[in-house]
């Protein structure tokens, strides 16, 4: 009997030990690494520039008593117009709508038809150095060859995406500054760039005057547009 209890009582001491030894640490396999501190700013960069080219409609409408005829006199007007556009330096020359209709009395009754043709048109702006190709001209040029639908001008900038690069550089730098500033009040310094989010933004016009076209030619005055982007960094902290 006592060598039984001997016997029963060192199977226990070897069953604690293997506990002691073999069995994984719970508490340390729960820990978690600590996160890296790192800070989250947005910055806003602008260029402005002024617009150097600008996209106008053009169009001429014709009555005439029947449709045929409204059509035929609308065709040769409207070739006297595109041919007065390439003539004047404009290109991206296109077709936006052809329409017949018949107009009425104050009975109803038919009393004639109306042609309409119309087409864009993209010339460069007032600012351009261009001699011949510019928008005053462009829509005097329509004009006098007998259109009689005139609209726009839509202005942009022809190296609109170089703009947009240069925002976006200056919002990134924007967005150090700041990043700078609130790890500096905090104690810290910052690291490296670990996170960059783009927003898009489009052109906006700032109404700014610049160069006004010449006196004998319709005024067009493209003032100036701000082309902005926004971004969102996330730094690291030091």
């Amino acid at each position: 009997m006592k060598r039984l209890l001997l016997v029963a009582a060192a199977a226990l001491a070897a069953v604690a030990l293997a506990g002691a030894v073999g069995l994984p640490d719970l508490a340390g396999a729960e820990d978690v690494a600590p996160a890296t501190d790192s800070i989250t700013v947005n910055g806003v960069g602008t260029v402005e520039a002024v617009p150097n080219e600008s996209e106008m409609s053009f169009g001429v409408e014709t009555r005439r008593d029947t449709a045929k005829a409204a059509v035929a006199a609308n065709a040769d007007a409207m070739r006297a117009v595109i041919n007065a556009l390439r003539q004047a330096g404009a290109r991206e020359i296109a077709t936006q709508w052809v329409s017949v209709y018949p107009s009425s009395d104050d009975t109803g009754q038919v009393n004639g038809y109306t042609a309409s043709n119309s087409v864009s048109a993209v010339s460069p702006g007032a600012s351009a150095t261009s001699e011949t190709a510019d928008t005053p001209g462009v829509i005097d040029a329509a004009a006098n060859a007998g259109a009689n639908e005139i609209s726009g001008p839509g202005l942009s900038s022809s190296n609109a995406e170089a703009l947009y690069r240069s925002a976006l550089a200056k919002a990134v730098e924007g967005a150090r500054l700041r990043a700078e500033a609130l790890a500096k009040a905090s104690g810290r310094s910052l690291g490296s760039i670990t996170a960059i989010v783009e927003a898009g933004a489009q052109p906006s016009p700032l109404y700014r005057e610049a160069a006004a076209a010449a006196d004998s030619a319709t005024p067009i005055v493209p003032g100036e547009q701000e082309t902005s982007a926004t971004v969102s960094v996330t730094f690291s902290l030091r």
